[in-house]
């Protein structure tokens, strides 16, 4: 009879009050979140000229205030840490990753640069073998080689109309892999919280340092405006994702996070005109299925 109740009332628990159901829409928004990050990042670059620079240190400057209010209350106490070297390695990667994704949005389509940035998983299993030591047995080898086909296929280095600027966004995944190999690292010894004080607090001084030596141009106020806006929205984007991650199961709501394919193409056509050649279908394919497929292996296996 208890059984019976507790079935009836787990069936009427409202479905928006289930922590899987806004798990996936936290992730969905947040992917949504970072589409129009990416959109605000080429309208900066391509249409007004800023430099990409600039724009890197601009947002993450922008969401660093945001980020204010958490730091406060976390407090120093969090911060303390014997692994100072390993924090600003992380950081350093992660500023590279940044910088090299905005150049690449300076020339390069949103529909082609979000698809390459989504080989970074591959780059993650690459280094994790050969700085981890971590196994990779054939199953990971598989889906981590089907993800690099799918990759040079949107590459297309063998086409006429191929660029070296269309490099930028697989030279953003190998760093932004690098910066996720660190936080393995990092995260047997260190809480979470100290990881992400370190990312918060080092990344605007490690953008500004890039910014030493260059001819810069100050923004316009529209520039600015859209910087501060960008900047807001990373900082959201990053919310949402943690929000996310709290109330779902990791392995359950990564899948939504490539929902942001959808909303980078969409915007990409309807701002910029950007339409998918062809072999963006296929490519783009290959990506995703192989990464679900890791992803269900590694579900499984934990």
């Amino acid at each position: 009879m208890n059984q019976i109740s507790q079935s009836t009332n787990a069936a009427t628990v409202p479905l928006m009050r289930s922590g899987a159901v806004w798990g996936a829409i936290y992730m969905v928004l947040a992917g949504l979140a970072f589409a129009l990050v990416n959109l605000s990042t080429q309208y900066l670059t391509m249409k007004l000229g800023v430099s990409s620079l600039i724009v890197a240190f601009g947002q993450y400057f922008i969401a660093f205030f945001f980020s204010l209010p958490w730091l406060l209350k976390v407090g120093l106490k969090a911060a303390r840490t014997n692994q100072v070297g390993k924090h600003v390695v992380r950081v350093v990667f992660a500023v590279l990753g940044t910088q090299a994704w905005t150049a690449g949005l300076a020339y390069v389509p949103i529909w082609q640069a979000i698809a390459l940035i989504m080989t970074s998983p591959f780059f993650v299993t690459l280094g994790a073998y050969i700085f981890l030591h971590e196994k990779v047995g054939p199953h990971r080898l598989a889906a981590t080689i089907v993800g690099f086909v799918g990759g040079m296929i949107i590459l297309a280095p063998w086409s006429d109309a191929f660029s070296l600027h269309a490099l930028w966004p697989v030279v953003a995944a190998a760093f932004w892999a690098a910066t996720s190999v660190m936080t393995k690292t990092l995260t047997d010894d260190e809480a979470p919280e100290t990881v992400t004080i370190y990312l918060l607090l080092l990344m605007s001084p490690v953008n500004a340092f890039m910014l030493l030596g260059s001819d810069l141009v100050m923004p316009s106020m529209l520039a600015l405006g859209v910087i501060v806006l960008s900047g807001l929205l990373v900082y959201l984007a990053q919310l949402l994702c943690a929000r996310a991650y709290a109330i779902a199961d990791a392995a359950y709501v990564q899948p939504f996070d490539h929902v942001k394919l959808a909303f980078n193409v969409l915007f990409g056509w309807v701002v910029f005109g950007f339409a998918p050649v062809g072999q963006f279908w296929l490519g783009a394919l290959l990506i995703l299925a192989a990464s679900f497929y890791i992803l269900r292996r590694e579900a499984r296996d934990y």
